[in-house]
């Protein structure tokens, strides 16, 4: 399977954003009209596992070839049409083998990486572009290290990835949560009520501060700082009592952990990363606020609207940005690979595109910086000037 100057594969993993296929129609057009052939791996990493390297073997849920016919019908909207997975090649447990294997790998835990290295080589694949966060990047790095030529795309709604300002699908969160958050206010006021929203952000807490500053609540929980819940009612209590309306907001993100405590999971499973599945935070936060209102209120306690957000964020087609910027990663990934240029991250950095060592995914996390940019007493974002701030403000590292 070969193409007029080499052959390209894509693949998307982890958490569906949108974004994802305008990127993936970015890379397959430019690279079609300068000659290359495109090769979609479907379901992320789990495509790649479960090639069966057979040209007689029906491949056709594990990848397929891109024509400009088939990422132009997909381009502008939301999801990933060659569809997602958590999967981690080095990781895979013995129940989640494929047949083909089963017999050859007989750990637990086993460490499929020599084969997915044979199934590239089967696919005649020369370049390997991951659209992921920094699990799927993660494994694109050892890829890398294995010798594997890769050229990698950052996504991930809590743009949290280090080495880049900007993560494809952050804009699309930010504006839903403000969207959302603006759009229930009408009911957190007609019943007087607090209201808290669960957002995402699992170690980093941007997709909660962005949209405070901006107004959509009065305060933010974050998980790089752990809170007071005492101190939280008390500030919304306030914020409610001069509110002409009688409402006040909170965002927290699914990360946040009470002082003293740690991190909330709906369960003790985790994927093939090592991550068990956030969910609860909200809840228990908007328990506690209704018992500490009452203290603030001459004995009677007040309601709490509590909505998780989630999925609702995720969902349906990109915005703006989130439409421009996978253009531009995917047209930035083509120009390293037409330079014959591998092992490297396509980036926005202060306000321009650039690109960055892979393994810089691997080298450490990407957070708030707390002590510049929150305010752990009043519980939002803390800021003095915004002269010569990149554009998302606080999700420079440069800064």
């Amino acid at each position: 399977m070969s193409g007029k100057k080499g052959v390209i594969g894509i693949l998307t993993g982890g958490g569906d954003v949108p974004g994802l296929n305008p990127a993936i129609r970015a890379v397959t057009i430019r690279a079609l009209r300068e000659g290359w052939q495109v090769i979609g791996l479907r379901r992320g990493w789990a495509g790649l596992v479960d090639v069966v390297r057979d040209k007689k073997a029906d491949n056709s849920n594990n990848f397929q070839v891109l024509t400009e016919e088939i990422v132009n019908r997909a381009g502008r909207t939301g999801g990933t049409f060659l569809h997602t997975s958590r999967t981690n090649p080095s990781k895979i447990k013995r129940d989640r083998l494929p047949a083909s294997l089963q017999e050859k790998y007989t750990d637990e835990i086993n460490d499929l990486t020599p084969d997915v290295l044979q199934n590239l080589d089967f696919l005649g694949i020369d370049y390997l572009v991951p659209i992921g966060g920094d699990d799927t990047l993660s494994y694109g790095v050892r890829m890398f290290q294995e010798g594997m030529k890769v050229v990698a795309i950052p996504k991930t709604m809590d743009n949290d990835v280090p080495g880049t300002d900007y993560c494809i699908g952050f804009s699309t969160c930010v504006t839903r949560t403000i969207e959302l958050a603006n759009s229930l206010r009408t009911v957190a006021g007609s019943h007087e009520r607090l209201m808290v929203l669960e957002v995402f952000g699992r170690y980093a807490g941007f997709t909660a501060m962005l949209p405070t500053m901006a107004g959509a609540a009065n305060r933010c929980v974050i998980p790089e700082n752990k809170f007071d819940i005492e101190n939280l009612a008390d500030l919304l209590m306030l914020d409610r009592r001069y509110n002409p309306s009688k409402y006040a907001v909170a965002l927290i993100s699914e990360g946040a952990m009470f002082k003293g405590g740690e991190m909330v999971f709906e369960d003790k499973t985790t994927d093939a990363f090592g991550h068990a599945k956030l969910g609860g935070i909200g809840d228990l936060v908007s328990a506690r606020l209704k018992e500490l209102t009452a203290q603030h209120n001459d004995g009677r306690t007040v309601d709490i609207i509590n909505q998780k957000l989630g999925y609702i964020v995720r969902c349906g087609d990109p915005d703006a940005l989130d439409s421009i910027v996978p253009m531009a990663y995917g047209n930035l990934a083509l120009d390293l690979i037409l330079k014959k240029i591998h092992g490297r991250m396509v980036v926005l950095k202060n306000g321009r595109y650039d690109n960055v060592p892979i393994d810089i995914v691997t080298s450490r996390k990407k957070t708030v910086n707390v002590e510049r940019f929150y305010n752990t007493e009043r519980l939002r974002p803390n800021f003095e000037s915004f002269e010569m701030t990149p554009l998302f403000i606080m999700t420079s590292e440069s800064i």
